[in-house]
């Protein structure tokens, strides 16, 4: 099972948002993660979601595996 972010780089596109606004309240190794799609705790992406009004499903998408 894999997750992927995409959602929330398209969101920050949309709204004009650069990754320097995440790494204001999130570490720099965390948005490195979530550029190559690794895990994050919850905690963070509730954190992403208060700080942008937006829901889970907003910055989130599950990515079936193939098999």
């Amino acid at each position: 099972m894999a997750f992927s972010y995409k959602p929330l780089w398209k969101l920050m596109i949309e709204r004009e948002i650069k990754k320097g606004e995440l790494r204001e309240f999130l570490s720099g190794a965390t948005v490195a993660k979530m550029g190559k799609d690794e895990f994050v705790a919850m905690d963070v992406l509730d954190k992403i979601c208060t700080h942008l009004n937006c829901r889970i499903e907003d910055i989130v998408e599950h990515v079936p595996d193939n098999k």
